[in-house]
């Protein structure tokens, strides 16, 4: 009965789901709604009803768990309201049982560490998030980070949960505006956010690239030069969502760990230029996974723009590289369009 539940988001008669103090019938509504709608609008990067984490992996959790079933129904019934523009009343019924369900988990130390807790306290932090609630969606990344540590470590969690590992880390960083967990070494050698394989391959010979990234700061040139080679090896080989989506992330970490600052006279603006050129290149492939990454891509964008105007006065021959720079600001910010000028 779950497996058709979930296949097909039919009724289901024998309500063999967690119990809510909602109506049956708006239950099975937003059932329905989770398993049609919102599982592809959290995770658009696999369209596909069988392979779709939030159906294969999420969904099964859920029905087994009370406090994520609510949290995964409130997630559907916040989209109805909105909609409908009527008041949240049945959301705040899910999100009262929600919280009280996932103190009694958290409680336990046993039950606090299992996925469907984890899932649950970082889609609070994206609802509350969602609402402006920003105090107390840093709370929930707050809580959720102790778990992950309980758990031995980010890369520790994505060993047996890999949606589980993916959410907490991307969408933690938009709540807080900064990443909350390192990346591993270039090897895979840590417990934070690991790179994929194709990552670890020896990077292309340098006489291919532009003169200039020669003179880009070690830590930007390497990701550069190592994301370059990824998407030359990639060209002609099938590449799974779940890889680009490991990859994205993992770029964007590694390059978000240090604070954008275009005042920053010690960083060099090609530097600079090129660190947030690929930063929103990754932003625009990752798309609005989990939730919107807008307010961090606007950031990115705004530094690029001042840093393209600090290298404008610097005196250097013009490549390429220039063009693929002004281009990325240009899609965000039309006054780019005087630095190709």
């Amino acid at each position: 009965m779950r497996q058709t539940l979930r296949r097909s988001g039919s009724l289901d008669p024998f309500d063999s789901y967690p119990q809510t103090r909602l109506p049956p019938e708006q239950v099975q509504r937003l059932i329905h709604s989770f398993l049609h709608k919102i599982a592809f609008q959290y995770y658009p990067l696999d369209l596909n009803a069988t392979t779709n984490p939030f159906l294969v992996s999420w969904w099964p959790l859920a029905l087994g768990d009370p406090a994520l079933f609510h949290v995964s129904l409130q997630t559907a019934c916040l989209d109805e309201e909105l909609l409908a523009q009527k008041g949240f009343r049945s959301s705040e019924i899910l999100m009262a049982d929600s919280v009280a369900l996932l103190r009694r988990k958290i409680g336990n130390t046993s039950l606090a560490v299992q996925d469907g807790t984890m899932n649950s306290v970082i889609t609070l932090a994206t609802i509350e998030f969602g609402k402006g609630n920003n105090k107390v969606a840093e709370m929930h990344v707050d809580g959720v980070k102790r778990l992950v540590k309980m758990r031995g470590g980010i890369n520790s969690v994505r060993q047996t949960s890999p949606l589980t590992a993916r959410m907490i880390s991307w969408v933690s960083m938009l709540i807080m505006g900064h990443p909350q967990f390192d990346t591993q070494d270039d090897f895979g050698i840590g417990d934070g956010i690991p790179p994929i394989p194709e990552w670890q391959l020896d990077p292309a010979a340098t006489h291919e690239l532009p003169e200039t990234i020669l003179d880009v700061d070690y830590d930007v040139r390497n990701v550069f030069i190592r994301l370059r080679n990824v998407f030359q090896r990639i060209q002609n080989m099938q590449f799974p969502n779940t890889q680009l989506h490991d990859l994205t992330s993992f770029v964007i970490h590694r390059l978000l760990y240090l604070p954008l600052d275009a005042a920053n006279v010690q960083q060099s603006p090609i530097s600079e230029c090129i660190r947030c050129a690929v930063l929103i290149y990754m932003f625009i492939i990752q798309g609005p996974t989990y939730y919107s990454h807008a307010i961090m891509l606007n950031t990115v964008v705004i530094s690029l723009i001042e840093n393209l105007s600090r290298l404008d006065v610097t005196s250097r021959i013009y490549s390429s590289l220039d063009i693929w720079l002004a281009a990325n600001a240009q899609n965000f910010d039309f006054s780019a369009t005087i630095y190709i000028r």
